[in-house]
């Protein structure tokens, strides 16, 4: 319990007993009236002090002003005992719905509490404990068992076993050895690791999380902005029934001779009392507070789970998905090309051609370069290349030993007017010239990821009516590993303007569900942008494209994607639920205050018992049950 709850208590529990020693003197008039001012003013200060602080701000209808406007009527009626019992009864829920509400947050701060706060940095031999906004790219930093690790870096000396779990949401432990990269914000569990930062602080994992986690907020959800907007003229438009059902019944008392027969039996002072109870039943502070909270709590589950949501706006259209459109290199597949097979033509080695093609790509970093630089043996010299320039979606022509090469895709080929030879083998179908002559083709392959055909099922499973697959690659491929996973469709040999054409073609048929684009290169970033919903791929996915995407999926895994939307679905029913039992209870007790069968008491509750119930209902949001690892494809929910 904090400082101020502590407080809030010692005040409620004074006013307890100063109305108990109040209630048994014996005293009338205004001696009696001014006895009950003692405990009314002990327990109601703030919340009068607070609805003429924001009445002179001009914010009038709010909760203060009702309650104030309510209890000091009562005061005026003679219902002393009644004004001082509301007051107490809703500082009271105040003080729960206060306590739900913080270890809510709280819980949600401690999921994201993965910042290291300091760095071991070793300098000269000498290990120095620093603030990571101090370690400068290149230093090396050193992480003892038990430890965070403070920095995004690559492991130069030491191998151990890392926790992932606040990343990834993943329980299963990861080996690291030399050479291999680290995120920051994962725990050493056994040696002692030397890694050689590779981002600064500011760019690091942890920082771009947390940094997504906090901001989460200011995008909100059309439920949230419709809370707003209707508590903007709820409370107006009920403090002016409030008034009319006063000033009515009163009136025609007053003026008529034969007043109407549901006004008989009853006086001035009885309306009066009755409109009180309907401005202390009217605030709407249940859904208010309760609706960010759901979105905030569903955002903090998800995140335990290696999901990041960038917005509650967000985690609502993920719900109302029906259509999914995947890149497939490093989304649906691994990403990690190899060469599979080498067929020169007439005059050419297999050896020479893996050069050719090796040298020509020496300064790209796509996965197709990188495999064949991985598959030449040969010795290179990166000057023998020279005039390298990258024709985007085509490939590379390059000036290698004098001779003109052109390394790329069949495209390429027609563009430089050269016949190249088909191939029946499976994969991504490299074609090299020399001089404008067909050289030969290279052959290389990539694997699908083991969650991915489980993730198309459970999308299926989940409701989603449409998944597809666009990729650059040959149609063969895409065929291929299309039929593999199950995807209800494919388009192939796409450059990136195709791949926006094709999703704004998806978006305007949608049929009034979101359509989500999942991908992981640069090149998808203005897909990512364009859809519905952009989900990247967060562990090796460029950081254009995870700056793109409203969801990131820390780990890689396209199965996160199911959890992601039953995560979102599972936020808006408990939206859903808190809306129509607020508004229900409080429908249902203004009616009865309206014909004179509720007191204040049960306006108290309709108020703030109607709030605390709908808080704690909120704080299931964050709580997601998993029940498996996704690799398998099991389902988590």
């Amino acid at each position: 319990m904090t400082k101020k709850q502590k407080k809030r208590l010692a005040r409620i529990l004074a006013a307890a007993v100063l109305l108990l020693a109040v209630h048994f003197l014996p005293l009338t008039g205004a001696a009696q009236a001014l006895s009950y001012l003692v405990p009314y003013a002990v327990i109601g200060w703030d919340v009068l002090w607070k609805a003429v602080r924001n009445i002179a701000g001009g914010q009038i209808f709010d909760e203060n002003f009702l309650m104030a406007l309510a209890t000091v009527g009562a005061f005026g009626t003679g219902e002393y005992a009644e004004a001082v019992f509301v007051m107490l009864f809703y500082q009271v829920g105040e003080l729960f719905q206060d306590y739900a509400v913080g270890k809510s947050r709280r819980s949600i701060a401690a999921l994201m509490d993965i910042r290291p706060d300091t760095a071991n940095v070793e300098r000269d031999g000498v290990i120095s404990e620093e603030d990571p906004e101090d370690v400068a790219v290149g230093e090396t930093v050193v992480v003892k068992p038990g430890e965070r690790v403070p920095l995004d870096g690559v492991v130069t000396d030491g191998a151990s076993t890392l926790d992932t779990a606040a990343l990834t949401g993943e329980s299963v432990p990861r080996d690291v050895a030399v050479g291999d990269p680290v995120l920051s914000g994962c725990v050493n569990q056994r040696g002692v690791l030397r890694i050689r930062v590779t981002k600064p602080a500011g760019e690091s994992t942890v920082s771009k999380i947390l940094e997504m986690v906090e901001n989460a907020g200011e995008r909100k959800s059309r439920s949230e902005n419709f809370i707003t907007r209707f508590a903007r003229y709820y409370t107006p438009c009920v403090v002016a029934a409030a008034l009319l059902l006063f000033l009515v019944p009163t009136l025609l008392l007053t003026l008529t001779a034969q007043p109407p027969a549901f006004l008989a039996g009853t006086a001035w002072r009885d309306w009066l009392h009755r409109a009180l109870i309907f401005l202390v039943v009217s605030c709407p502070c249940a859904l208010v507070i309760s609706v960010p909270l759901s979105f905030f709590g569903g955002i903090g589950g998800a995140s335990r789970c290696g999901i990041l949501v960038k917005g509650g706006n967000y985690l609502e259209a993920l719900a109302e998905t029906r259509t999914v459109v995947f890149d497939k290199t490093g989304t649906l597949t691994r990403g990690t090309f190899s060469v599979t097979a080498v067929h020169p033509e007439e005059g050419y080695t297999q050896e020479q051609l893996l050069e050719f093609a090796a040298l020509a790509e020496q300064f790209s970093d796509h996965p197709i370069s990188r495999s064949l630089r991985a598959a030449c043996t040969a010795q290179m010299d990166p000057a023998r290349a020279s005039d390298v320039e990258e024709i985007s979606g085509h490939g590379v022509r390059a000036l290698i030993d004098g001779r003109r090469v052109c390394v790329g895709n069949a495209r390429l080929m027609e563009r430089e007017n050269v016949k190249w030879l088909p191939c029946e083998l499976p994969g991504t179908i490299v074609h090299v010239t020399v001089d404008g002559f067909y050289a030969g083709h290279i052959v290389i392959s990539d694997e699908v990821k083991p969650d991915a055909k489980a993730a198309i099922a459970d999308l299926k499973a989940a409701g989603v009516r449409r998944t597809v697959m666009l990729t650059g690659d040959t149609k063969t491929v895409a065929e291929a590993v299309a039929a593999e996973l199950g995807v209800d469709e494919f388009h192939a040999e796409l450059l990136p303007a195709d791949k926006v054409e094709l999703t704004e073609r998806l978006l305007s048929g949608a049929d009034g569900g979101k359509v989500a684009f999942v991908g992981d290169g640069i090149n998808d970033a203005p897909v990512l942008t364009r859809a519905d919903v952009g989900i990247a791929m967060g562990a090796m996915g460029a950081d254009a494209a995870i700056e793109a995407a409203d969801v990131v999926l820390m780990d890689d895994q396209p199965s996160k994607i199911a959890l992601a939307m039953r995560i979102s679905r599972k936020t808006l029913g408990i939206v859903r639920q808190n809306i129509v039992f607020a508004l229900g209870v409080k429908a249902l007790v203004l009616l009865l205050s309206a014909l004179g069968h509720a007191n204040m008491w049960e306006a108290v509750f309709a108020d703030v018992g109607v709030a605390v119930v709908a808080i704690l209902n909120a704080m299931r949001a964050m709580h997601i049950r998993r029940d498996g690892g996704t690799e398998s494809g099991q389902k988590q929910a």
